[in-house]
């Protein structure tokens, strides 16, 4: 399977669901964005490890692991996210310790919170991006005018294209919730056929 190489974009609050974070992670060689919905704890630390003006006072568990990892010679080459299933995303740190390599099963929102302290690349496989990635299309985005409340309708009673194009919406609006929301809606119904 091919990997594509990510980069993360930016962590957004989630206006619909308290606590949530959508951390977004664009396409490096390409328009598609990843949308992943994670949990404040991650968010911070995520936050914490792309901006390299604050400093702890006590390290959070990510840094520990960090710190350990340094001390004991292992590094994270790489981390991938593998799959995607029911709108979870499961992913892998690639590690080395004396040239060898161990895959190490991880959540997707630690796998890239680690990634930024080892400054590791971040990759997911096509699959998972033909499934959950979404490309921001501005021309379409102006030509239609639904307003927010319709986006929340029931979206069971949408097409596919009609479920795209309120996706397109929602990320021109920065709702990266809905949006993921919409995208899950369509991942339901392929799993279904």
């Amino acid at each position: 399977m091919s990997l594509v190489k990510l980069q993360v974009n930016r962590i957004s609050y989630s206006q619909n669901q308290s606590g949530a974070y959508a951390l977004i992670l664009d396409e490096v060689d390409g328009v598609r964005k990843l949308p992943v919905i994670i949990g404040e704890f991650e968010a911070q630390s995520i936050a914490v490890a792309l901006d390299d003006d604050i400093k702890l006072q006590r390290p959070f568990t990510h840094d520990l692991f960090r710190n350990f990892s340094v001390r004991f010679e292992i590094r994270i080459k790489r981390v991938i996210i593998q799959k995607l299933v029911d709108g979870v995303f499961y992913s892998t740190l690639i590690c080395e310790r004396d040239q060898i390599e161990e895959i190490i099963d991880s959540r997707t929102s630690d796998a890239i919170s680690l990634a930024l302290r080892f400054h590791a690349p971040i990759f997911a496989h096509e699959n998972v991006l033909e499934k959950a990635a979404v490309v921001i299309d501005d021309e379409s985005l102006d030509n239609q005018t639904t307003n927010q409340t319709k986006e929340t309708d029931d979206i069971q009673h949408l097409s596919v294209d009609e479920l795209q194009a309120r996706i397109q919406k929602a990320l021109k609006r920065e709702e990266y919730e809905l949006a993921v929301k919409l995208r899950d809606e369509i991942a339901k119904r392929e799993s279904d056929s």
